[in-house]
């Protein structure tokens, strides 16, 4: 009897393969958009297994409290302020067209008000590079030129939680640990060492190292693993006009 390959049992949504995040503090955002300036006090630093990075409480003013990415140098009690009046210092949250240039910067929104989409892992940071009128080009942390608006929000600074990967994980058991925090399948079997009821590819009664080939599109699903659906296959075929 056949059975489901992981990709058909990822997709039945079982406890498995699910992250717990009912064990996670809250969503990172940005605080309610306003045209005045206010002022936040992080209250408290917060370890959530969700994120690579630690999360700062921030209580604003008007009685608002938001959960935010924490910048390196930031503690408890420091006063971060939001605004496009606010001074571009680290953990100051501003408009892209108020930051100036050469500022860096993490947890750039893609459009006003989603809360940040764009350099949010531990360590990362990008950089304000030119204003083109409405426009904001910002270099991403891979060195790739991002355009951006001038009114989706960033915060000044650099992500805090940079060496976290130097640590080693030095055994098994540790990286166990790591991709249970999120439910990551870990250790990952290749499908060539699995056997043949479990995948497609596994079968060890061949010296053939793989069985990956093109799969049609109307394969089933317990077949449809590989090169799905794949054009063309093989060497292009010269042709000669004479």
């Amino acid at each position: 009897m056949g059975k489901n390959i992981i990709s058909q049992a990822r997709g039945k949504g079982g406890p498995t393969y699910r992250a717990p995040s009912f064990r996670y503090k809250g969503a990172a955002t940005h605080n309610k958009i306003s045209e005045n300036l206010r002022e936040g006090t992080i209250v408290e630093l917060i370890h959530c297994q969700g994120h690579s990075v630690p999360l700062m409480k921030i209580k604003y003013d008007d009685g608002e409290e938001v959960l935010s990415l924490s910048a390196e140098g930031v503690a408890i009690g420091d006063k971060v302020f939001s605004g496009d009046s606010a001074k571009p210092t680290i953990g100051n949250t501003l408009s892209l067209g108020a930051i100036p240039e050469g500022t860096t910067i993490y947890n750039i929104e893609q459009n006003l008000g989603d809360g940040g989409k764009f350099v949010r892992s531990s360590g990362c940071s990008a950089r304000v590079v030119s204003k083109t009128g409405n426009k904001i080009i910002v270099e991403m942390p891979s060195k790739r030129h991002k355009q951006f608006s001038a009114n989706c929000r960033a915060t000044i600074g650099v992500l805090s939680a940079g060496g976290r990967l130097d640590k080693p994980l030095l055994k098994a058991g540790n990286a166990y640990y790591k991709n249970k925090a999120r439910n990551k399948l870990w250790p990952k079997v290749s499908a060539t060492a699995m056997n043949a009821v479990d995948h497609p590819f596994g079968c060890a009664r061949s010296s053939r190292k793989t069985k990956s080939k093109p799969i049609s599109k109307n394969a089933p699903p317990g077949r449809k693993v590989g090169q799905v659906g794949a054009r063309r296959t093989g060497q292009r075929k010269r042709i000669i006009i004479r």
